[in-house]
């Protein structure tokens, strides 16, 4: 039997409030991400694009249709089964880097295996290989004030790896970022997406979101059209 796409949504709908209060924030998406896939998803404000993620990121629930990973219908396990889907096969990078500030490098990507009961030898050796793996490992024992933006970003994508997830969701990661931060940390999520990691992002910056493969735009909570990146194009052309 062929593999099930990783993620599948099925008119997804999401409704904040009740009554004359309500708003319907996703009207009925539907979205089939395979494995090895780069999306940057877009739109406007109030599109659906966040709210998408966070029922991805199982962070919140949708309120009708059928979200499905790895053929499994989520919506069916328990809170504790999500919350070990989340930490299992999740990884998160944030616009705002979400560092612990007096903690150095090494201690901030261990914080997910600390939720996991690992030992504390056991996960700091994970944590230096993810930082390995970012191009930090000569920086561990620094702490963010002594790191630069892009580096402080690429300690929290070393914390988002070191549960070796199946998907990485990263919400604006180079929002907080200058142009040449920003072009150094797309190049890397790109060059992790070639490893094999399914990739997620929220971007506003088109210029961003041909780093990735798909480009899945959203207007007035459903997605209003999907199209290849200017990437996918790119390598296609050179190995044909």
């Amino acid at each position: 039997m062929a593999e099930p796409p990783i993620i599948e949504l099925r008119g997804i709908t999401k409704t904040f409030g009740e009554g004359a209060a309500a708003f319907q924030a996703l009207k009925g998406v539907d979205l089939t991400v395979e494995r090895g896939d780069f999306l940057a998803v877009m739109g406007p404000s109030g599109s659906g694009k966040s709210t998408t993620m966070n029922i991805l990121g199982c962070l919140d629930q949708p309120s009708g249709g059928v979200f499905r990973f790895l053929g499994h219908e989520v919506q069916s396990l328990s809170k504790d089964q999500r919350s070990l889907l989340r930490r299992r096969y999740l990884g998160f990078v944030f616009q705002g880097f979400n560092l612990l500030s007096r903690t150095t490098a090494a201690e901030n990507v261990e914080l997910p295996l600390v939720y996991r009961g690992m030992g504390r030898a056991e996960r700091h050796a994970a944590a230096l290989k993810a930082l390995d793996r970012v191009g930090l490992l000569p920086w561990a024992n620094h702490t963010p004030a002594e790191l630069s933006g892009g580096q402080q970003q690429r300690v929290a994508i070393a914390r988002a790896l070191v549960t070796d997830p199946e998907v990485l969701l990263a919400d604006e990661p180079t929002g907080n970022l200058d142009s040449e931060r920003s072009v150094e940390i797309m190049k890397f999520m790109a060059e992790l997406n070639d490893q094999g990691i399914t990739v997620l992002m929220v971007t506003h910056e088109p210029d961003m979101a041909d780093y990735a493969k798909t480009v899945v735009h959203f207007k007035d909570g459903l997605v209003e059209r999907i199209e290849q990146s200017e990437r996918l194009a790119l390598k296609q052309g050179a190995s044909a």
